[in-house]
């Protein structure tokens, strides 16, 4: 086993969340897995952050969640910290995925609030305590309202940040005025604690106001991009991080390469970042997880001209399919 260093403290850069690849019949590709996360730290990212969203966790089975964690853990080999979505409905179920994680190398674990029944804060909180105290590493919060219907309670983030439990939050939320407000208080309250947006659109503006660092979907696709924009932010060239962010903001427009008369938003996102990463090269297949709907030839073309326009793929390969 290689040597790990000790885990960040705050966690700082670009942690992406990692795709899963899949093969045709709907296996993990290890192949493809271990390809992606080295390509990703080649690119110079921060951090990897496996079984999120963007790596379609709620999809997978138990099995294909350790596969697909392993995969990443093998290919980081301590370079590194993988984080891992233990992302579960209750706090038992949660704890037997930690079991997983642990056992598979995780340097952290990610977690949201538990959701299908909606939990009071203080039922919230006891749940990370558990969840630190049986696993014994790093817990993010993952707060991701549109998933789990319930807003992560600035209160209960301060209070978890303060004694420990937690050692960062990722601020899927939309809410950018909250995120803003609860900034300052956890700089005095823990400041060593992490705070990473999950935006891709808005990276400048969030590390203008004070976050360590961002897990973008789309820096699958691009994670040179968003090197470059936190190395410029973290420099306070401002401009050059404004105009990165503008570029990868125009690169955005492919995960609405999907037709909406026929698939749901998830589908279009997941599988514009799974095409065009298949497109890269970089994964053998771009099949998305059942029920998700895969993009067709046409809407794949599109993903491609927007790899073409952001200087991703060579320009003859708009040609390549003139379809769309």
């Amino acid at each position: 086993m290689p040597l790990r260093a000790p885990f960040p403290a705050p966690l700082r850069g670009v942690v992406p969340p990692l795709i899963t690849p899949l093969t045709p019949d709907g296996e993990v590709d290890m192949v493809s897995m271990r390809r992606l996360a080295a390509h990703l730290i080649g690119a110079g990212v921060h951090g990897l952050f496996v079984l999120g969203s963007s790596g379609e966790g709620a999809f997978l089975t138990d099995g294909q969640r350790r596969a697909a964690l392993e995969a990443a853990v093998e290919a980081a080999a301590g370079r590194v910290p993988v984080l891992a979505g233990v992302i579960e409905t209750t706090t038992p179920r949660v704890l037997d995925r930690a079991k997983d994680a642990v056992k598979a190398g995780a340097d952290a674990l990610v977690a949201t609030a538990p959701f299908y029944a909606r939990t009071h804060p203080a039922e919230t909180a006891d749940h990370f305590r558990r969840l630190a105290a049986a696993a014994g590493l790093p817990v993010f919060a993952y707060d991701i309202p549109a998933a789990t219907h319930t807003k992560l309670d600035r209160a209960t983030v301060l209070a978890l940040a303060a004694d420990g439990t937690l050692a960062g939050l990722k601020d899927s939320s939309g809410d950018e005025g909250s995120l803003r407000r609860l900034l300052a208080p956890l700089r005095a309250a823990a400041p060593a604690f992490s705070v990473l947006t999950g935006s891709e659109l808005t990276v400048d503006g969030a590390l203008l106001a004070g976050v360590d660092g961002v897990v973008p979907g789309l820096g699958n696709v691009d994670a040179h991009g968003y090197v470059r924009l936190y190395e410029a932010a973290r420099a306070g060239d401002w401009d050059a991080a404004r105009r990165a962010q503008d570029r990868l903001a125009a690169l955005f427009a492919i995960v609405d390469a999907g037709d909406p008369a026929r698939m749901g938003g998830s589908s279009s996102a997941l599988g514009a970042f799974k095409a065009a990463v298949h497109l890269q090269g970089v994964i053998d297949c771009p099949a998305t997880a059942a029920p998700q709907i895969a993009l067709d030839a046409a809407e794949t073309a599109r993903v491609r001209r927007g790899l073409v326009a952001a200087g991703l793929l060579p320009a003859e390969a708009a040609s390549a399919l003139a379809v769309g």
